[in-house]
């Protein structure tokens, strides 16, 4: 029987009761679902998934992104994506860039993410304790708090979201190894916009879309003002009421949405403390985001696509 325990923090919560190498029965699914919605974090512990479990798990909740980071996707299923800092034979097998501060993935696209499913393989000890951390921040709770005025002067604002701004701030400031971005590759991710508050497509409430990893400029202010702005919504976001922290084990996977949240990497492990994750990152569709589309989904425990 599966059963959600909150963690009774501002998000998260454990599912136990269910095998996940199995396929999810439709009333599972739709609990899940809705639980996602609840809780924005999904912890499974004890899972023995293969990649291809993973995946299929993943595909319930939409269309998986494929194709980047070619290099590093599980011979098995090539839906499934491998982060990993383990090197063999003087080789990487995953793509190795963790501690990438705060943001919400693929917020620079016009189809942006949905939900991050990441399975632990390796997980770093020292001392006897996990490292690898993983922070989560609950942007519904930070707009609800927003003060009154705000909610109102920002209603129907939009901001500008760049994947460029991520890149370089991986480049110069957290010693990455990647490269500038080419103009050709700058060309195929031109910058987006997005309202600032969005309706979430599976609680209907309201979330602070506008993370720190990507947004730019609130469009329609001057760029001063819009400096001042963002700077304020960053920070109240990123207050420590509104922070959960995910310590990890081996065997955890662990669903969030990022319509909802924030989420963090901790880099505080050397390259010889191994950390290696599975993932699948699954996006958005137009669908979603219809009046009554995912609560369908919930009823019938049924995909979201």
């Amino acid at each position: 029987m599966l059963t959600i325990t909150p963690t009774g923090q501002t998000l998260g919560a454990t599912v136990t009761g269910v095998d996940l190498s199995k396929p999810l029965s439709q009333a599972d699914f739709a609990q899940t679902l809705q639980a996602l919605g609840e809780h924005g974090v999904l912890r499974f512990s004890g899972q023995h998934l293969s990649a291809g479990a993973i995946r299929d798990f993943s595909l319930r909740f939409g269309p998986i992104q494929v194709g980047v980071s070619e290099g590093f996707r599980h011979p098995d299923a090539r839906e499934v994506g491998i982060l990993s800092n383990v090197v063999e034979n003087g080789k990487p097998i995953g793509l190795a860039d963790a501690g990438q501060d705060w943001h919400t993935d693929m917020s620079y696209r016009e189809t942006i993410g949905f939900v991050n499913v990441l399975y632990a393989v390796k997980v770093p000890v020292r001392d006897g304790k996990a490292i690898g951390d993983t922070l989560f921040a609950n942007t519904r709770a930070a707009y609800e708090d927003l003060a009154p005025e705000w909610k109102s002067r920002l209603a129907g604002m939009t901001a500008t979201h760049d994947f460029n701004k991520f890149w370089d701030n991986m480049r110069h400031n957290h010693g990455s190894s990647r490269p500038p971005l080419t103009a050709e590759q700058r060309a195929k991710r031109p910058p987006v916009v997005h309202p600032i508050f969005m309706t979430h497509p599976i609680t209907g409430r309201m979330v602070l879309y506008c993370n720190p990893g990507y947004a730019i400029r609130i469009n329609e202010m001057t760029e001063a003002e819009s400096d001042k702005v963002l700077d304020m919504l960053f920070k109240h976001q990123l207050q420590d009421k509104y922070i959960y922290r995910h310590s990890w084990q081996v065997n955890d996977l662990l669903i969030w949405e990022h319509i909802g949240t924030l989420h963090n990497a901790i880099p505080d492990y050397g390259p010889e403390e191994h950390r290696m994750m599975l993932r699948c990152q699954v996006m958005s569709t137009p669908k979603m985001f219809e009046p009554g589309f995912v609560a369908r989904a919930i009823e019938h425990g049924s995909a979201v696509h």
